[in-house]
């Protein structure tokens, strides 16, 4: 947050409003709100636990902190791949837990408005559908926008939670 003044009244401006992590999946780019992002870390080694989703891949420790991860390409129902160099973890907290989501690789933060972000299609058919925020219009090209808060269903959380 910023801080601003505004007829001698100190305002806060918050500084990530409109900004978005993006990161490409599969070929496709998705991207989320800055504001959950802590941090980009590379791939890095993964303590598997038994008995958990396949899409939670397992823990990592990160500066003395337990961190449960989850493969993003298999969350969304994507093939699996080798991990590689362009692999990413991207640290997020969602509902006071922090999670590593591992994708493809990282691509920019994009400042996008609200004006240029259109609702998320209704249909109920796509897998898409229930994780996204909205679709973002970036000169000629779209990027779907996730909602973080909707990314884990509250069982996955109590699993979480658990891990970590």
């Amino acid at each position: 947050m910023a801080e601003l003044y505004d007829n001698n009244v100190m305002v806060e401006e918050d500084t990530q409003a409109g900004k978005f992590l993006t990161f490409s999946l599969d070929g496709e780019t998705y991207g989320f709100e800055i504001r959950y992002v802590t941090e980009i870390i590379s791939i890095q080694a993964i303590t598997e636990i038994p008995e958990v989703p396949d899409y939670i891949k397992g823990i990592i420790n990160l500066r003395g902190k337990v961190i449960p991860v989850i493969d993003v390409r298999l969350k969304f129902g994507k093939e699996e791949i080798p991990y590689n160099e362009r692999t990413c973890i991207i640290v997020i907290d969602i509902n006071d837990i922090s999670v590593g989501l591992i994708v493809d690789c990282v691509d920019e933060v994009l400042n996008i408005g609200d004006d240029d972000i259109a609702d998320a299609p209704q249909s109920k058919t796509g897998f898409t559908n229930k994780y996204i925020r909205g679709i973002g219009k970036v000169n000629d090209n779209v990027q779907l926008l996730l909602d973080c808060e909707k990314l884990l269903k509250e069982e996955e959380i109590e699993v979480l939670e658990g891990l970590s």
